[in-house]
Order: structure tokens, then sequence, then C-alpha cells
């Protein structure tokens, strides 16, 4: 086997990705929790589409799909070319939906679908969050490429424990859950309910062990195996006088004559053997198809990153842990801010995560280098990315603001606009660090410029550095600074950090995309990378050899 495998990181569409770079049944496990506008009515939803608007690109935060000529094209291609099944659906469902947005994101969901069953081991699982929107549309879509045979759970996330929104004037119940579709590729794949065991609550105790004698609290068992059991003959021996019928005991003789002596062991008065369970013989309880106890990320949460979509991390644990083992391949296609590649990479999984923008991709690999500073990161590899100028260059062209965020994730600049931009603050990026032990951070500006620079715009950084009281400015260009410009940002002088006597850094940088692709970066003070992610404890590692990842 060899030793020399990668995680996987890719930038771009995830149906093309899927198609280009993943092989047949390579992958252990799916998650995916794909974006879908369910805050838009049902009547703009479902409202007539012509077909003709353009090509809508999903981004991060703007979900959406519609009903446009791609989707008329990805529908042809499902009919055309797809299994029979599906197309067949498909074509139901289009006579049913018409044309809208949700037959869109249908269409769109259905190829991808395909794919991932493609991609999946025999012995490998799905499991597809979605909410109430559109979650029986999708089962259908399921059904159709997995088998209804393959369906094993619509898994209820219990995300608030009181409902969103007002209820004052509302005509219907409040909405405090999710859906997440779970479904095998085969009857003979990986799961194990053992390991996402949950502890009982003190209310849980209290009622399940009602009766309590000298030892304590205690409910009653049974002893003997019920009818519905089958027979056991091998379980059918004589204990103090009384022998049981063709099914037998619960348990051996050794274990019985134990359970005795232990004193949980009692008679009824009919006659009918017994024990006595105590909170300690179960300690906890299996898991079933209602998810509670895990949260949604509220806005003091230590985990939360500002990602609107972003899952707690407890939830992809329970996932990952129950349906795969370590070094199994888990997949993530619509990535986000990468909880899913967090969690898989803290208990020991190896892991692919696609995602449309460099936003997404830019806050993962800072997620991970931040999350699991100190420890060992696998080694993982991004793919899509710009690696020279001239690709660089060409993202620049196709869509500034992407641009935008790759250049910052060259830095570790943190976004300072979930969105376009609105109106200009002189903010694209902010890095926050620590030159002391204060507590208090220092902050640096970051901006990207795509065209062309000028020396009023190294000036007007200055201004903003002043305004924000920012200790450095980092101004990102794609063409060589001229000489006025260098001369502009010397003229800001130099950040001395107090705790650093003789050490002195530029208060005003200049820095090249073909730079910062040769390995140049933002000069300033740091006693330890910057604490942006909770620092991940891993779990050791167990003695399984490392797989193969092609």
């Amino acid at each position: 086997m060899a030793d020399d495998w990668k995680n996987k990181l890719y930038f771009g569409d995830n149906l093309d990705i899927m198609r280009e770079y993943i092989p047949d049944e390579c992958v252990d496990l799916i998650y995916l929790d794909p974006p879908f506008n369910s805050n838009a009515t049902y009547n703009v939803l479902f409202a007539e589409k012509n077909g003709t608007q353009s090509a809508a690109q999903i981004e991060a935060f703007e979900d959406t799909w519609h009903w446009d000529m791609k989707a008329e094209a990805a529908y042809h291609d499902i009919v055309t070319n797809g299994p029979r099944k599906l197309a067949d659906l498909m074509q139901a469902l289009r006579a049913f939906l018409g044309q809208n947005d949700m037959m869109a994101y249908l269409v769109m969901m259905a190829a991808r679908l395909d794919e991932l069953h493609r991609v999946l081991k025999p012995t490998g699982s799905l499991y597809l969050h979605c909410d109430p929107t559109a979650s029986h549309y999708l089962k259908l879509l399921l059904d159709a490429v997995f088998g209804p045979m393959n369906f094993l759970n619509d898994i209820i996330w219990e995300r608030y424990t009181r409902p969103k929104g007002s209820q004052f004037e509302s005509r219907k119940y409040g909405a405090s859950t999710d859906s997440i579709l779970f479904y095998s590729k085969t009857q003979n794949h990986t799961f194990h309910i053992d390991r996402v065991e949950v502890s009982l609550t003190k209310e849980e105790i209290q009622r399940r062990y009602h009766l309590a004698d000298s030892k304590g609290p205690y409910y009653s068992g049974p002893l003997l195996r019920s009818s519905s059991m089958g027979v056991r003959p091998n379980l059918v021996y004589e204990y103090q006088g009384f022998t049981p019928g063709l099914e037998g005991w619960r348990m051996t003789k050794e274990k019985l004559t134990e359970l005795d002596k232990r004193g949980d062991m009692f008679w009824t008065k009919s006659g009918i053997p017994r024990r006595k369970v105590r909170p300690e013989d179960e300690p906890s309880k299996p898991v079933s198809n209602l998810w509670t106890g895990i949260l949604a990320l509220g806005s003091q949460a230590e985990e939360r990153l500002g990602y609107p979509t972003q899952k707690p991390e407890a939830l992809l644990e329970r996932i990952i842990l129950a349906s795969s083992n370590e070094n199994d391949v888990v997949f993530d296609p619509f990535c986000g801010c990468g909880t899913t590649i967090a969690v898989a990479e803290r208990i020991n999984r190896r892991w692919i995560g696609i995602d449309i923008t460099h936003l997404a991709i830019t806050l993962m690999r800072h997620r991970l280098e931040s999350a699991f500073f100190g420890t060992e990161l696998s080694p993982y590899e991004v793919i899509g990315d710009p690696k020279d100028l001239s690709s660089a260059q060409a993202l620049a062209e196709q869509d500034r603001y992407q641009f935008e965020w790759w250049a910052l994730g060259k830095v570790a600049a943190r976004p300072a606009h979930d969105k376009k931009k609105g109106a200009d603050t002189g903010i694209d990026g902010i890095i926050n660090f620590f030159d002391d032990n204060s507590g208090k951070a220092k902050k640096i500006i970051v901006q990207v410029k795509s065209g062309h620079v000028t020396r009023n715009q190294v000036g007007y950084l200055k201004g903003v550095m002043e305004r924000e009281k920012a200790s450095i400015g980092a101004f990102i260009t794609q063409e060589e600074p001229t000489r006025p410009m260098n001369d502009e940002a010397a003229s800001a002088g130099f950040y001395e950090p107090e705790h650093f006597p003789g050490v002195r850094y530029p208060r005003l940088q200049i820095l090249t995309i073909e730079g910062l692709l040769s390995g140049k970066h933002i000069e300033y003070p740091r006693l330890a990378p910057e604490a942006t992610f909770k620092r991940a404890e891993r779990k050791q590692k167990g003695n399984s050899a490392q797989k193969e990842l092609w």
C-alpha cells in the first residue's frame, strides 16, 4: 500500500469535479448539505419560468437555484443519458411541477446524486441534510438512484428547542427541525450504533429506575427469553429448581449465578425470575432517528465562524463515527466552511471536500491550519485554485470577488465582507495578531486590487489604517508597484512592537500576486498563529494501516 496519500480539497462545481477526478467506488461515507432557498415562499419556488434568464452560479450565502437554460440542458442530459428510473422520475416531476426554481433544484440534485452513487463503495452510505421544503422530493430522487430498499432512516434533527419566528399571527406550527435522509448503497453497509450512544438525563434515570432497595434505584427487567426470540436449547438449564421453556434464559448459568450473588435477581409472587437493572448497567442509550441534544450553533457558540449554514461539529461527529472506520474516506461535495472535513480529520478519517467559492476554500484551509496547530495535520492538497500568475489573472478577469477571496487566503486574512460589497469601506480583509501577552489583538488591514493601481490608492490605504487604528496595512496588487507607490508606502514608517526590541516592520507593505505565489507574505510579529478556530483535540489513532487514496 502506498503511504503518500493526501486528503483532497477541490475548488469548482462538484458535478464537474466528480466526473473529472473521483473514481468509481472509492468513498466510504458521504454527507451533503446542499444549498437551497428555504426562506422563499412556495409561490416563488413554484412560479413558472421561461428558461431564458442567465445561468446562476451557486455561491456562498446565495443558496438559490433557478430554472434557466443551464437547468434545461441538465434536464435533457438526465432524461437522455441517466439511469432509466431516474429519467422516468424527472419527466414525471416536470409534468407535475412545471418549469420553476423547485424543479431546477431537483434537476441539479438528480445529476449530482447519480454521481455520488457512482463514487460510493458498496459498503458506503450517504446522509443528505435538508429541510421540509424539499425533503419529500429529494427522497424520491434518492429512491430512484439508490433504490427504495436501501433507504435506512429519515433522521429528524431538532435544531432548536423553540420554533423559529414569531408565532403570534402565524397560521402554522413553528419550524424547529431538519431532515437527514440516510441511505446505503447496499445492505452490507458500515454501521456502528454502539459508538454513538448517548447518556441518560437525570429525568430519564428517575423515570426509568423508579424502584429502589438498599443498593439503590433499579427497574424490573426480564430474565427469560420471549417466544418471539426463538428457541435456544443452549440456554435451557435448571436454576434454583426452575427450568424455563424452550426459549431459555437470557444469559448463561455463570452470568445468572453472578447476578444472583450481587443481589440483582429476585422472584415474583407468581414464581417468575426477574432481574434488577441498575443505572450503572445501562449508562447510555442507543440513538434513535430523533436527534435531540445537539442544537444549532448560537451567535455566541465557540465554534461559530459566521457562515450561515454552518452545522455543529457534534452532529457530524455522530454521523462519521456511526458510518465509517478510521482511515475511511469521508466526502462532502458542498463543504462550505468545512465542518465535515475538520471533524473527519480530528477523528482520523481521510476526506474529500468540494466547494464552488474561494471564500469557502480559504475558510477551510485556515480552519484546518489553525485548529490543528501543534498537532499532526494530515497532508492535503488543494486542487483548482491558481498556482501561477496567468491562472490568477484569469480568475480576476472571470470573477473579481473570487479573486479577492483567493488573494486574501494567500495571506491568511479573513474576508471583511460576507457578500459582494456595497459601499467601499477600504477594507477587503483583516488579520488579528498578538505580539504581547495583554490579550488585546492588533489589526492588519488588507486591500486587494485586481486592476490598474496608482500612488493615490496606496495613500487611501494609509488613511484607512489611521481611521481603523490598524498597526499594519497590506496592499495586494497584480501589477508591479511603481516607484511613487513604493515611496508612498515608505512614508507610512515602521511598526515597532514593544516586546520585540530592535525589531521593526514596514507599516504599509505592498505585495504582488507573483510574490505571494513564490512564498512571500505579510511581515508582522506574532507569538503564535492566529487563534481563529478552536484547537482540535485529536482522537488517538488506531493501529489500522493507512490505505491508498488513488
